[in-house]
Formats: C-alpha cells, sequence, structure tokens
C-alpha cells in the first residue's frame, strides 16, 4: 500500500508503462558491453561493469514473460540499489526505453486488478493513473527476489 507522495522514474517494456521508486535507483546507462555468465538463469542478460564493479543485468521483458527483442538505440540500463533476502544488492535491469522521473500521490495509485492482469500481482505495488495513462508501478524488491538471483 503506498501512503506517500513519491518520485518514480517511468520506463517501458513493449506498450506498457512501469515505473519503480527513485530512491532505488542509482543510475541509467546506455547498453555497453554486456558479458554472459555460463550457468545464469536464463532472464538474466549477464555483468556489466559499472564503476569497477560486476553488476549482474536482468532483462526485464524476459523476467515477465514478453518476447524478446533486440535492442535499439533507446534500450538502458537501470541500475538500482534492492535489499534482496535482507541484504542490499546492486543490480540492473535492462528496459526498452526510459522516460521521465514523475511524482504520483497515493490517490493517483490504486491497487492492480485481481483479473485480467498478466503481470503477477506480487511483483506490482499498484497501478497508477496520469492523464489517460496507466503505470504499472513495481515493487522492484519483489521482482528482483528469488533463489536464483539471491544467489548472486
Amino acid at each position: 500500500m503506498i501512503t506517500e507522495t513519491r518520485q518514480y522514474i517511468t520506463f517501458k517494456l513493449g506498450d506498457e508503462l512501469f515505473a519503480i521508486d527513485v530512491v532505488q535507483v542509482r543510475e541509467v546507462l546506455e547498453v555497453s558491453q554486456i558479458t554472459k555468465v555460463p550457468t545464469a538463469p536464463d532472464y538474466m542478460r549477464g555483468v556489466v561493469n559499472v564503476r569497477g564493479q560486476a553488476t549482474p543485468v536482468v532483462d526485464l521483458r524476459k523476467r515477465f514473460g514478453l518476447p524478446v527483442t533486440p535492442d535499439t538505440v533507446s534500450t538502458r540500463i537501470i541500475v538500482m540499489e534492492l535489499k534482496l533476502d535482507g541484504e542490499q544488492a546492486v543490480l540492473g535491469g535492462l528496459a526498452d526505453s526510459v522516460h521521465e522521473v514523475i511524482e504520483l500521490e497515493p490517490g493517483d495509485i490504486g491497487p492492480p486488478p485481481q483479473i485480467a492482469m498478466r503481470w503477477r500481482t506480487k511483483f506490482i505495488l499498484g497501478l497508477g493513473k496520469r492523464g489517460d495513462d496507466f503505470i504499472i508501478v513495481l515493487d522492484a524488491d519483489a521482482v528482483f527476489a528469488s533463489e536464483e538471483l539471491v544467489m548472486l
């Protein structure tokens, strides 16, 4: 439940607009050399060098079960600081494009619908509305909290 006004960074996967709390975002990077990790889960694209640190990169399309598309000039890596299994972790999420930082008030965000939602509701904090657009507000910690990621 969202109880206070917060800023969110918005990004797209396909035609869907998503948002995550800007507090969790360290930086947004252009896609550079991503090194594959042989035994990683299929939604792990690999690791990138972020200021001398090997940072895991998750393909958000694969994580959400969307068809994979080739990277474009708009593809970005959102580098986030998350709490995974009680520990701070830094990882990147690959998005089709990153748009802007917006402010949403609790009244702008409703609960996600329980039916007809193609996204797992455990990943979603709410459904924001801005003008005519719906924005899926993600619980970034839940999206990335999984046994496979914690082991990385």
